[in-house]
């Protein structure tokens, strides 16, 4: 299993060693040094210095990004498909002429 690749995050002053996939490692970064510059707002912002709350609230802020562009990405497919069947009207009127 040479293909994994072992690695150290940290992440509110706790390290996590993972074994991932080699193409894993970029995004897992980034997310870690997201999360560690959320926990430095949150604890700026509102004087949390419980790091429980602070990762719950870290929590809650990414999972509302995930759920707001499922939201999003919805209702733009909404439009697209609102779209595609005016445009597919109008050619069936246009070919039916």
């Amino acid at each position: 299993m040479s293909d994994k690749l072992k690695i150290k995050l940290s992440i509110a002053n706790r390290v996590y060693p993972l074994t991932i996939q080699p193409n894993q490692e970029e995004g897992l970064r980034k997310a870690a040094k997201n999360i560690e510059t959320m926990i430095n707002q949150f604890e700026q912002s509102y004087s949390v210095r419980d790091k429980q709350d602070v990762l719950a609230m870290c929590a809650l802020q990414f999972a509302s990004q995930v759920e707001q562009k499922t939201i999003d990405k919805e209702n733009v497919s909404e439009h697209v498909e609102d779209k595609l069947t005016a445009l597919n009207n109008l050619l069936q009127v246009h070919l039916s002429s």
